[in-house]
């Protein structure tokens, strides 16, 4: 398998930060969104942002940003298909997924996602600590897009529901803390510390 590409999910809400885009809050010298970029860049051939709304709130990134395709805020694997299309359109087989709020992601991520994927023989990986799966955290086949557009336009939302009728590996992480992600105000003092 070649290097998959990245995609940063960035699309939600953040209704319990009081909305925007928590990904440009600040965290240290940088944003939230800053140091999951520097974390995924080098780990993927190329890297693309899912967000809606105005694009040109991110121009400074210098990065792809692709809106989901499906309406009314469908959730996490609306923009798991964004990335699949945009990544399909570049002749990529495969996208790995990060979420903009998980500033402390493993920086193995990707290989240890390929790894798991290629030793269970599944199209689908996930990352998974003893906390539980982290379904943002995932390696998605290009060829899969049009059965994942399919199933959300019957109006699944569940990404556990769809990956596990295709088969998912799980590639565990012995850190809970490294999927922490900034949800609320005290979420960020909490990853403040933790920088």
């Amino acid at each position: 398998m070649t290097a998959p590409l990245g995609v940063i999910l960035a699309g939600g809400q953040a209704t319990r930060m009081g909305g925007g885009d928590k990904g440009l809050l600040a965290l240290g010298d940088s944003t939230i969104l800053q140091h999951v970029i520097d974390r995924l860049d080098p780990q993927v051939a190329a890297l693309a942002l899912n967000a809606n709304g105005d694009p040109g709130r991110f121009d400074h990134l210098g990065l792809p940003v692709i809106a989901d395709s499906i309406d009314g805020f469908a959730g996490p694997l609306s923009g798991v298909l964004a990335g699949l299309d945009w990544a399909a359109a570049q002749g990529a087989t495969h996208i790995v997924t990060a979420a903009a709020d998980t500033p402390f992601f493993p920086c193995d991520l990707v290989p240890q996602l390929m790894l798991a994927a290629e030793q269970t023989g599944t199209p689908i990986a996930l990352a998974a600590t003893s906390g539980g799966r982290h379904p943002t955290f995932g390696l998605w086949p290009t060829a899969l897009r049009h059965d994942l557009r399919a199933a959300l336009n019957d109006g699944l939302r569940k990404v556990i529901l769809w990956t596990d009728r295709h088969g998912c590996a799980m590639a565990e992480f012995p850190d809970d803390a490294a999927f922490f992600n900034v949800n609320t105000p005290d979420d960020l003092t909490k990853a403040e510390a933790m920088l």
